[in-house]
């Protein structure tokens, strides 16, 4: 899998915010799907995850209690009315790990009709932990985070003997905590990571007015949203490097608004256009992963 085909898996993964399966180790068996039960703000909340709750059925947007946003002084209103959209504050200050298992397709940016698809699993945990996984016919990839140190490693299907390790430079690693944070923050806090959040006014996007607000985690690393004025609703995201990424569908789950699909598209510095679309079919909430699913794997023969 490309480099460019991972940046952009992992550009899309703050889609859940908006609309927004199986770990390694099996944890407990998770209970049904149940309304968030009331927390402290994250400041304060116990440091203890919540029960795995695995998600359902498709359920239509309205599953998602209405709430008040809850605005926070000196922040920009849309923040708080983009999280009230997701869910509850009870909700969003309780998630401590997400856990998506779906199927990833890929165009070929020479012959669009040219497809490939893969398997993909992906854990986010807080406070800075993120493993992808991708599987295809030949190769198993998985790129993880561990706070500051950041790998990828590709295995062959046919001989897991065969495989080659990297350790991802310091760009490589700031890219991925700024997408897990990105995931799990929920839009607000970012000043406290060393990021910066900035109005970049209203644009109208799909015939829906819009505030542009811009995730400022480094000068080279910017996730740009487009929320619905009147709903908080992300309607559609940029990077920096000029990717969109819109979203299909709804899960509810745990009390959470998360997308059922996400389609990136990219062009490369030719000019040519590539796809990427990410159907999830299971996602789970608040699963305890070891601390070895995310550190660096031992460079000796397995």
């Amino acid at each position: 899998m490309t480099q460019r085909i991972r940046v952009c898996l992992f550009a899309t993964l703050i889609a859940l915010s908006g609309c927004q399966k199986k770990p390694a180790t099996p944890p407990a068996e998770p209970a049904a799907a149940k309304p968030a039960a009331p927390t402290a703000p994250a400041s304060t909340a116990a440091s203890a995850p919540a029960e795995a709750t695995p998600a359902a059925a498709p359920t239509t947007t309205s599953a998602v209690p209405t709430v008040a946003p809850t605005p926070v002084a000196g922040e920009l209103p849309i923040i708080a009315k983009a999280r009230a959209y997701v869910g509850t504050e009870a909700a969003l200050n309780r998630v401590q790990s997400l856990h998506y298992v779906g199927t990833l397709v890929t165009t070929d940016p020479t012959d669009p009709k040219k497809q490939t698809r893969a398997t993909v699993e992906i854990i986010i945990q807080k406070p800075e932990q993120q493993r992808v996984t991708i599987k295809s016919d030949k190769t198993i990839e998985t790129t993880a985070l561990d706070d500051y140190d950041g790998w990828t490693r590709t295995t062959a299907v046919s001989d897991p003997k065969k495989w080659q390790q990297t350790i991802l430079n310091a760009d490589g690693v700031r890219r991925l905590r700024a997408n897990t944070w990105e995931n799990v923050a929920f839009y607000r806090g970012i000043e406290s990571d060393g990021g910066e959040v900035r109005d970049d006014g209203t644009k109208t996007i799909d015939g829906v007015t819009c505030e542009k607000v811009a995730f400022i985690h480094a000068p080279s690393i910017i996730f740009y949203r487009y929320f619905d004025v009147k709903t908080g609703r992300l309607v559609y995201s940029e990077t920096e490097s000029g990717g969109s990424i819109r979203q299909q569908g709804d899960y509810v789950v745990d009390g959470l608004r998360l997308p059922k699909s996400i389609i990136t598209v990219s062009k490369s510095a030719t000019g040519q256009t590539q796809n990427v679309t990410i159907t999830f079919d299971k996602i789970t909430v608040n699963e305890k992963f070891p601390e070895s699913d995310f550190a660096v794997p031992s460079l000796a023969n397995e």
